[in-house]
């Protein structure tokens, strides 16, 4: 008990410098993007709990121009691949090259050296340049010859994948799907933000400065803060029974779902959603989750984990219809 206090302490003396810092993080990008502080909340989650993010939108959303622009206030090194049929895994994780004066060979690093990776329309490539990304976004580290490089942390990839376009794209390995800890659809904006956008953007002379506000301290700092999150016995038993009912519908009185549901959603769905609630909760300052912190980021966290068959592509189900289902189904007890 007496461990569990101390730990609680810092949580509550520290946290409003940090929330008021994270208040400056949104203000900051909203100076360059208008009407995207959903997909700003996705990416800040993603790097407080070092999860990676995977954003679906159609062009002119500003994914590209969000993450280029945190990575400035967050004064982070910021990479960006543009993912394209002929990229090579060399091209992502470096290579050997020979030096001809010295007679050796010396290491050439590549983008993936990076604090915040931005793989941009990343299933515009092929299967060898996705299984390069494996090794950096799971273990951290990339192997160039013979040699394994740690990478510097914080380390995320945000990836962006265009959903209209589908000539010359290849869909992501089930397996790289699982390794991002949230999928998150940016959706267009409103009226009222679009016309704030048309106004800035016809102003030619227009520049988004930003300033940094967070360093790697600060970031390292919130992640052991929200690490002290508070989360009941009965709140994670919920978000088992939630990971289980994608698995198993008919189990949870579910059954119409049961024909279209190939494969649920594995464990690591289970960890995703206990840190991403645990950072809901920071974010809305509190030191203890509630259901509705689950239920905010349930369906970020499974809708590209589930996969459904063909049957429920013939009769239009989506995955995010049986989310939907499957959190009012399933009861907190």
């Amino acid at each position: 008990m007496s461990d569990s206090s101390s730990l609680s302490a810092p949580a509550t003396a520290q946290a409003p410098d940090y929330q008021q810092k994270i208040k400056q993080v949104f203000a900051e990008v909203g100076k360059v993007v208008v009407g995207q502080q959903y997909m700003v909340g996705r990416l800040l989650i993603g790097l407080f709990t070092g999860g990676h993010i995977l954003l679906e939108g159609v062009p002119g959303l500003a994914k590209t121009l969000t993450i280029s622009t945190l990575s400035k206030v967050l004064h982070l090194h910021f990479q960006r691949v543009q993912f394209t049929p002929d990229l090579l895994p060399s091209d992502l994780v470096g290579t050997m090259i020979y030096n001809q004066g010295q007679s050796v060979f010396e290491v050439k690093k590549g983008p993936i050296f990076a604090n915040l990776v931005l793989a941009d329309e990343i299933n515009r490539s092929p299967a060898k340049v996705q299984s390069a990304l494996l090794e950096a976004m799971q273990e951290k580290q990339v192997t160039i010859g013979e040699t394994t490089y740690p990478l510097d942390l914080p380390f995320l990839v945000l990836a962006t994948q265009n959903p209209v376009e589908q000539e010359g794209t290849y869909p992501l390995p089930e397996a790289q799907v699982d390794r991002f800890m949230m999928k998150v659809y940016v959706d267009y904006l409103k009226k009222t933000d679009e016309l704030e956008v048309m106004r800035r953007m016809a102003n030619m002379s227009y520049v988004g400065e930003v300033n940094p506000v967070l360093t790697k301290e600060d970031i390292f700092a919130i992640r052991n803060l929200i690490n002290q999150v508070q989360i009941s016995e009965t709140l994670e038993k919920y978000i088992i029974e939630l990971v289980f009912a994608t698995r198993r519908p008919a189990d949870y009185d579910l059954a119409e779902f049961q024909q279209y549901v190939q494969f649920g959603v594995s464990p690591r769905a289970s960890i995703a959603l206990h840190r991403a609630a645990k950072a809901v909760a920071f974010l809305d300052e509190r030191d203890y989750v509630l259901p509705e912190d689950i239920k905010d980021v349930a369906g970020d966290v499974l809708n590209h984990r589930i996969l459904l068959n063909y049957e429920a592509e013939a009769d239009g189900i989506k995955t995010q219809d049986l989310i939907d289902a499957i959190l009012r189904k399933v009861p907190i007890s």
